[in-house]
C-alpha cells in the first residue's frame, strides 16, 4: 500500500469535509440572522433567485415585506454585485432627489446598455444627461409640439387602429392586444419624435425588421444582468450566443436610426431649414451651437441624435403599450370600473351634443381628454399595480446613510421595486392589492400622490419628460376603443408578468372585439 497516497487522500477528504461544514455553517448562520432571501456562501443570492424565477416579482415583494421594506443583496463572488433592495419612499426620495448626484445610473448599468442605448438620455449621467434633458424638455413642452403630438395620435387612432379593429370584428379574428398596442405606440413615437412612419400598425399586420430587432435587443440586453461579466464579455469578444444575436439586432437598429438622422440632415441642407417640421428630431437638428460665435455650427452630432432616437423609442414604445394592455385586462376583471369609464365618456359625448348615429365619426379633443377624470384614475391605478418599469437601479458614488439608517457603501447597487411598492400595506394601505381607481379621486377631482411612493414616472430631476404625452396617448386609445367596442379577453389564458426590463405580459393578451350597440 502506498501510504503517502492514503495520507494525501485523507488530507484532501478532511479539507473537503471542513469546507462543506463551513459552507453549511455559514448558510445556517445567515438564515438565522437574516429575514431576507438566502444569501449562499460564494454563490450569493443566485440560487435563491433561480428557485423563485417563475414568480420573481411576487417573491421579491414578500421578501421585502418580511424585512420591513429594505434588505441587503449580494451576487456571486465572480460578479462582485452587492447592495440594497428597497421599497421605502424616504430612501427612494433621498436617492432620486435629496442626494441625486450621489446616486447616478452608474457604470454597471451603462455598460450593459451601452450597445443598445449608447449615450442616450436613459443611459447617461452628469452633463451628458443634463444636455439631453434640457433639449427634450424645451421642445416637448412647447404648445406646437403638444398640438403635433395630439394630431399624430388622433390620426393613428382613426386612420389605422380603429380600421384594423373593424377588420378584425368583420372577420371574427382574435388578436394579441399587447402586440397590437406595441405596434401602435411604435408607429406613434416614430412619427411624433422623428417624423417617420415605419408602418408597423397596418391592416395586414406586417413584420417590420427594425421593430423586431428592437424587441430582440431589449430582451437580449437583459441577459447581461443575469450572466456574470466574464461570461457575457467573453461571448461578446468571440461573437457567439446571445451576444452575437444582440450585435446583429443593434446593427439593424443603428442603421434605421442613423438613416433617419442622415436623411433629415440632408433635407435641412437642401432647403436650408426644417421650420415646417414639428417632430422632435427636426427641432433638435435645427439647434445651433451656443458656443459658436457665428452660430453656423449645429449643436448636436449625428451620433448624439442617433442615440437620442433609440432611447426615445425605448421609452415611448414599451411603457404606454404595456400599461394599456394591463389596463384592458384589469377592466375586464372589474366590469364596474369599465361601466364608470363608459358613463364618463357618455357624459362627454352628451356635452358635445353628438348623437349615437354620429359616434363612429366622433373625435375626442384635447379638452375632452383632460376632462376624463375617472379614466385617468383607472390608468394610474393600472400603472400602480403593473408599473411598466417594475424595478430600477442606482449606483452609490460615495458612502452614504439613508434616512431610515441603512448604510450604503461606494459601489453598492440600490434596487427599488415599483411592483413591490404597490403591494406593501405600510405604503398603500390594506387595500393595496385591489384595483381601485377611486383612490386617485377626491371630490370629483384627480389627486396626485407623493412621486416617491408612486415612482411609475420616476421622480426628482429625472421625472419623465413625456408623462403628459403618455397620458394623452393612453386616454385617446382607451376612450376611442371603449366608445366603439367591448374588449373581450379570451378565457383560459394565463396572464402573468414576464421577467424583462419592461413589465410585458408573458403570454400576451388574446382578445376579441365586439361592437357596442349603445353606451
Amino acid at each position: 500500500m502506498d501510504w503517502s497516497v492514503l495520507v494525501s487522500h485523507l488530507r484532501f477528504s478532511d479539507l473537503a469535509l471542513a469546507l462543506l461544514a463551513l459552507f453549511i455553517y455559514s448558510a445556517v448562520v445567515q438564515r438565522l440572522t437574516n429575514k431576507g432571501p438566502m444569501l449562499w456562501p460564494v454563490l450569493g443570492i443566485a440560487p435563491t433567485l433561480l428557485f423563485n424565477i417563475k414568480d420573481v416579482y411576487n417573491w421579491g415583494t414578500e421578501s421585502l415585506i418580511r424585512c420591513g421594506g429594505t434588505l441587503y443583496h449580494r451576487g456571486t463572488w465572480m460578479d462582485n454585485i452587492h447592495g440594497i433592495l428597497t421599497v421605502d419612499p424616504s430612501t427612494i426620495e433621498y436617492m432620486l432627489k435629496t442626494r441625486f448626484d450621489n446616486f447616478p445610473k452608474g457604470q454597471y448599468f451603462r455598460e450593459r446598455f451601452s450597445d443598445l442605448l449608447g449615450d442616450g438620455i436613459f443611459n447617461a449621467d452628469d452633463e451628458l444627461w443634463k444636455e439631453q434633458r434640457q433639449a427634450a424638455t424645451s421642445q416637448m413642452h412647447s404648445s406646437r409640439f403638444i398640438e403635433h403630438s395630439y394630431r399624430t395620435i388622433q390620426d393613428l387612432v382613426h386612420q389605422k387602429l380603429l380600421k384594423l379593429i373593424n377588420k378584425l370584428v368583420k372577420s371574427g379574428e382574435m388578436i394579441d392586444l399587447q402586440d397590437l398596442l406595441l405596434r401602435f405606440t411604435f408607429d406613434n413615437i416614430c412619427i411624433t419624435a422623428f417624423g417617420v412612419d415605419p408602418g408597423y400598425l397596418a391592416i395586414d399586420i406586417p413584420d417590420v425588421p427594425f421593430a423586431k430587432a428592437f424587441e430582440k435587443a431589449a430582451e437580449l440586453t437583459l441577459y447581461r444582468f443575469v450572466f456574470p461579466p466574464f461570461i457575457w464579455k467573453t461571448m461578446k469578444f468571440l461573437g457567439v450566443g446571445s451576444e452575437k444575436q444582440l450585435k446583429e439586432a443593434v446593427r439593424t437598429i443603428n442603421e434605421f436610426a442613423m438613416k433617419t438622422v442622415t436623411e433629415r440632415r440632408i433635407e435641412c441642407c437642401k432647403i436650408g431649414s426644417l421650420n415646417d417640421r414639428v417632430d422632435l428630431l427636426s427641432r433638435l437638428i435645427m439647434q445651433k451651437d451656443p458656443d459658436n460665435e457665428q452660430g453656423k455650427n449645429y449643436r448636436f452630432s449625428d451620433k448624439f441624435l442617433k442615440d437620442f432616437c433609440v432611447s426615445f423609442i425605448l421609452a415611448g414604445r414599451d411603457t404606454s403599450s404595456v400599461a394599456l394592455a394591463w389596463f384592458f385586462w384589469l377592466i375586464h376583471e372589474h366590469p364596474q370600473v369599465e361601466n364608470q369609464i363608459l358613463n364618463e365618456i357618455k357624459e362627454i359625448i352628451s356635452n358635445r351634443k353628438c348623437s349615437w348615429e354620429d359616434v363612429n365619426r366622433f373625435v375626442f379633443t384635447i379638452d375632452d381628454l383632460k376632462n376624463m377624470v375617472y379614466l385617468e384614475a383607472a390608468l394610474s391605478e393600472a400603472l400602480r399595480l403593473y408599473p411598466s418599469v417594475p424595478v430600477d437601479m442606482k449606483e452609490v458614488k460615495e458612502d452614504d446613510v439613508f434616512p431610515n439608517g441603512t448604510i450604503a457603501k461606494t459601489g453598492d447597487k440600490i434596487l427599488y421595486s415599483m411592483y413591490a411598492i404597490a403591494r406593501t400595506e405600510a405604503i398603500w394601505g390594506k387595500d393595496c392589492r385591489e384595483f381601485k381607481p377611486e383612490r386617485w379621486i377626491k371630490d370629483g377631482k384627480l389627486v396626485s400622490e407623493n412621486q416617491f411612493k408612486y415612482v411609475v414616472f420616476h421622480g426628482g430631476p429625472r421625472l419623465c419628460v413625456g408623462k403628459k404625452f403618455a397620458y394623452m396617448q393612453m386616454k385617446m386609445v382607451a376612450a376611442s376603443i371603449l366608445l366603439r367596442y367591448s374588449v373581450k379577453v379570451i378565457e383560459g389564458q394565463t396572464v402573468v408578468p414576464k421577467l424583462a426590463t419592461t413589465l410585458y405580459m408573458k403570454n400576451g393578451l388574446l382578445v376579441s372585439f365586439k361592437p357596442r350597440l349603445r353606451l
